[in-house]
């Protein structure tokens, strides 16, 4: 993890993940991630030697139920009750999400 969080650091990621960030945001997110940072820095520094791996916190296993197949909605039903479905294809219209 790098030592220091400096506000070159921050608008690279901002133009990274596309943000158009005003001064005011840059000033108050770049202390915002050092402070962040910091604490991290401080969890790392918690001694784990001699902890063993869990995969829960209290020992319990998670319950899963049995795998089961059961009857579900008909088809033509669902398809009936969507809108812009191509009933004939088998398949449900939804807008454009990407270019």
């Amino acid at each position: 993890m790098a030592a220091d969080f400096t506000p070159a650091d921050l608008v690279r990621v901002a133009r990274l993940a596309r943000l158009d960030l005003t001064p005011e945001e840059q000033d108050l997110f770049a202390r915002q991630l050092a402070e962040f940072l910091a604490y991290a820095r401080q969890v790392q520094d918690v001694e784990t030697r001699n902890v063993p791996p869990t995969s829960h916190p209290t020992g319990a296993a998670c319950p899963v139920r049995d795998d089961l197949v059961r009857p579900s909605i008909e088809r033509d039903a669902v398809l009936a009750s969507a809108p812009e479905a191509d009933a004939a294809a088998g398949l449900f219209k939804v807008p454009r999400v990407l270019g």
